[in-house]
């Protein structure tokens, strides 16, 4: 999880500095806007990555309660 939030605050931090750099942002509102890109894309990123871990636990725990399923039906016969 931390290796997730770092990533996603390195990459708003960059996304936000080249922004702001094409834009001939003054120093100080490159490196406020750099902030605020960088809590923005860590918490998006953290909120991506609950998504996505609650979507693979969902799938795994479906594909068990299939072959459970599956494997009562075959005893069965």
């Amino acid at each position: 999880m931390r290796f997730i939030f770092l990533s996603g605050g390195v990459l708003g931090f960059a996304v936000a500095a080249a922004t702001s750099w094409l834009n001939d942002s003054t120093p100080n509102r490159l490196l406020t806007n750099s902030a605020v890109g960088c809590l923005a894309g860590a918490l998006l990123f953290r909120w991506f990555w609950t998504v996505l871990l609650r979507g693979l636990r969902e799938t795994i725990l479906h594909r068990q309660k299939a072959a459970a399923t599956a494997a009562a039906a075959v005893k069965q016969h």
